[in-house]
C-alpha cells in the first residue's frame, strides 16, 4: 500500500487564497488584490475571521482512521474557526504511528519531512511511548476520536465450520500448536492466527498485551510468550488491509483467522463477497483500541488551532462521521452506524485485567524477543556422541532435536553449523559445514542454507574413535560470532553436545579467562549449551555460560528441545542482567 500525502478537500474561496499564497494570483490587478484580502465576518461565534494567511494545521493520522479524519477535517474547515483573527485550515495526512513517533523523538531515518501539528494514533500506548523515547514536551490530556475492539476474523464459512465444532476464539490462539500440548492444530481450530506486527500497529501491541496476561509470568510464561513471538513474526503483516485479504486468499492458509480492530472488517466488507468476512469475539473479553488525538505543535497559534480541531473532533457531527465509517465512539458508547451482520451487535466484553502499564511492558517484552538471530551451531561428533540413547545414538537424538528446532526461527535468521571432534579441520578440532549468514540465502550456489541444514541434521554421523574437542570449538565458534558481531540481532552460540572434554588441547582454566576477557557487555554474545545424555560435565559448563550470561540445558528427548529453545530465548527478556541457570 502507498503511504502518501492527503489533505482535506478545501471550500473554493479557500483554494483560491491558498493559491495566492504561493504567488498563484501573482499580476491581478490591485483590486482583485485588495479583494482577497477582505475581512468576512463568519456566523456562530461571530468572530472575524481572515482567509488569506489562514493558520495551517498538518494531522497525521493512523492509515484506518485517516479517511473518516479527512472528511471530518473538510466539515470542520467550513466552519471557519478563528484563531487571532484568522482562519484554521486542517490539512491531514496518512501516516504510520511508528514513522510519526520517530519523526517526535528525533529520529533521523524513517521520518516526515515536517513535524505535525497534530496527530491521531490507532492506540494510546504509542503516545505513552513517544513520552518515554524523549517526546516529553506533548501535553497530557489527549482525547480519544474513536474506539474499535479487537476482534478474531474468518471467513463466515470457516465462522460456521468452527461453530458446529464448538470451538471458541480465545486468546490461546495466538499461540503455536506446540505451546497448547501438540504439534499441529486439529481440524476444528484455526491452522493459524495472524497477528498485526507490534511494531507498527497498534493491534499488534494490544494482542502482546493479551498474550502477556494470559499466560501471567514465570519462566514458564515466559517461554510461552517467547513462543507466540517466534510464531507471530512469521505470519505478521505490515497492516489490517493484507491480513484480511490473506483470509480470502485459499491458496495458502485452509483455516485462517486474523487479530485486526473490528473497524477494518466494516471496510473490508464494503466490497461485496460470497463469503464474507465476519468478526468474532474472543470468550476471554478483547482489548478496546482507542485513537487518540495529542496536540503535537511546537508553535503556540498553531498549537491553539490544533486544540480547537481536537476538541470539534468530540462534537456530535464529527463523531457521526466516525460512526458512519465503521468505528465506535469515541467514549465506546455508541457503535458504528449501519454495521451489517458481520458485525456483532452486542458490545464485546473488555479484558479489564490488561491496563495500560500490561499494554506497555508487553511492548517492551516484543522489543527484547522480536529482533533477529544471528546464531552459529555447533554440532558434537565425537565418540561421546555415539553413544545409546534412548534406542538412537546421542547424536541421533540431538541432530532430531536440531530438526525440531530448526523451525523455530523465522527467514530473518543468520545461522551457520560447525562440527567438532578431535583433529577434525587439522589441529583446530572443528570444521564448517555451512558459514554463517542469511537463513534463507544460498552460501554458494542454489541450495539455501535452511535447506542445507535440514539436509545436514540427516547426514551427519558421530566418529566412535574421535576424542573431543568442545573447549576448542567453543573458543573458536565464540570468537567467530564476536568477529561477526550484528548489532541489530541478537547474537547466540549454540553449542549442541555430550558434555565432555577430552582434554587435547584448550583446559578449561584457559577458555574461561579468554571469554572473561573477550566478552564485551556492550556487543554480548551468549553461549547457550544443550547436553544430550548422562555424564555431562555439569560444573564446567555452567561456568562457560555464566562467562557469557549464557544458560545450560540438559535434554533426553528431541521433543524437549522445543522446550530448551524457548527457555534459552526467553532470556532476552532479563538480558544482560538475567541470574545464571543450568
Amino acid at each position: 500500500m502507498r503511504l502518501g500525502r492527503h489533505r482535506a478537500a478545501l471550500a473554493p474561496e479557500q483554494r483560491r487564497r491558498k493559491a495566492f499564497q504561493r504567488g498563484v494570483l501573482a499580476g491581478l490587478t490591485a483590486v482583485a488584490i485588495v479583494a482577497a484580502g477582505l475581512v468576512v465576518i463568519f456566523g456562530g461565534g461571530g468572530l472575524l475571521c481572515t482567509t488569506r494567511e489562514p493558520v495551517l494545521v498538518d494531522v497525521a493520522a493512523a492509515v484506518d482512521v485517516a479517511p473518516a479524519v479527512m472528511e471530518a477535517a473538510g466539515r470542520f474547515n467550513e466552519t471557519k474557526t478563528a484563531v487571532g483573527g484568522r482562519c484554521v485550515l486542517v490539512q491531514v495526512t496518512e501516516q504510520p504511528p511508528a514513522t510519526v513517533l520517530r519523526t517526535l523523538i528525533g529520529d533521523r531515518a524513517g521520518v516526515l519531512a515536517e513535524r505535525p501539528d497534530g496527530w491521531i494514533a490507532d492506540s494510546s500506548a504509542w503516545i505513552r511511548l513517544a513520552r518515554q523515547q524523549g517526546a516529553s514536551a506533548l501535553p497530557s490530556g489527549e482525547s480519544v476520536v474513536a474506539t474499535s475492539p479487537l476482534v478474531f476474523a474468518t471467513r463466515s464459512s470457516l465462522a460456521q465450520r468452527f461453530s458446529v465444532g464448538r470451538t471458541e476464539m480465545n486468546w490461546r490462539m495466538v499461540f503455536p500448536a506446540t505451546a497448547r500440548g501438540r504439534l499441529t492444530p486439529n481440524a476444528d481450530e484455526p491452522d493459524v492466527v495472524r497477528v498485526p506486527d507490534p511494531s507498527l500497529a497498534g493491534a499488534g501491541i494490544a494482542t502482546v498485551a493479551a498474550a502477556r496476561d494470559v499466560v501471567g509470568t514465570g519462566p514458564d510464561a515466559d517461554k510461552a510468550l517467547t513462543a507466540f513471538v517466534r510464531w507471530a513474526q512469521a505470519g505478521s503483516a505490515p497492516d489490517y488491509r493484507s491480513m484480511l485479504a490473506a483470509v480470502d486468499d485459499h491458496t495458502f492458509w485452509q483455516r485462517p483467522v486474523v487479530i485486526v480492530p473490528e473497524q477494518s472488517v466494516w471496510q473490508h466488507n464494503l466490497r461485496p463477497s460470497a463469503d464474507p468476512v465476519v468478526a468474532l469475539h474472543p470468550r476471554e473479553g478483547t482489548i478496546n483500541l482507542d485513537y487518540p488525538y495529542v496536540v503535537t505543535a511546537a508553535d503556540p497559534e498553531v498549537s491553539e488551532a490544533s486544540t480547537a480541531f481536537a476538541g470539534w473532533l468530540r462534537g456530535a457531527q464529527a463523531q457521526e462521521i466516525v460512526r458512519r465509517a465503521g468505528f465506535r465512539s469515541g467514549d465506546g458508547a455508541q457503535g458504528p452506524l449501519s454495521p451489517g451482520p458481520q458485525i456483532p451487535s452486542t458490545a464485546p466484553r473488555t479484558r479489564s485485567s490488561v491496563s495500560p502499564q500490561d499494554i506497555d511492558e508487553a511492548l517492551r517484552a516484543w522489543s527484547r524477543l522480536a529482533p533477529p538471530t544471528n546464531i552459529l551451531v555447533l554440532a558434537d561428533t565425537s565418540k561421546h556422541m555415539a553413544e545409546p540413547l534412548n534406542g538412537k545414538t546421542r547424536v541421533g537424538v540431538a541432530l532430531d532435536a536440531a530438526k525440531i528446532g530448526l523451525q523455530l526461527f523465522p527467514d530473518s535468521t543468520h545461522m551457520g553449523l560447525w562440527e567438532f571432534a578431535d583433529r577434525l579441520g587439522g589441529i583446530r578440532g572443528y570444521q564448517q559445514h555451512v558459514g554463517l549468514g542469511p537463513i534463507n540465502e544460498p552460501e554458494s550456489g542454489q541450495v539455501v542454507r535452511r535447506s542445507r541444514l535440514e539436509q545436514l541434521t540427516s547426514s551427519i554421523t558421530a566418529h566412535p574413535r574421535r576424542d573431543s574437542s568442545l573447549y576448542d570449538a567453543i573458543l573458536g565458534g565464540f570468537r567467530r560470532m564476536t568477529s561477526g558481531y550484528r548489532e541489530e540481532m541478537n547474537n547466540v552460540l549454540l553449542v549442541i553436545t555430550a558434555g565432555r572434554d577430552d582434554g587435547k588441547a584448550t583446559e578449561l582454566p584457559r577458555l574461561l579467562d579468554r571469554l572473561r576477557r573477550e566478552w564485551n557487555p556492550d556487543r554480548p554474545v551468549q553461549i547457550i549449551v544443550i547436553a544430550f545424555g548422562k555424564g555431562v560435565d555439569r560444573a564446567g559448563l555452567s561456568q562457560i555460560t555464566a562467562a557469557t550470561n549464557g544458560s545450560l540445558h540438559e535434554a533426553q528427548e528431541p521433543g524437549e528441545i522445543i522446550d530448551v529453545f524457548l527457555a534459552a530465548l526467553a532470556r532476552r527478556l532479563c538480558h544482560p542482567t538475567c541470574k545464571p541457570t543450568a
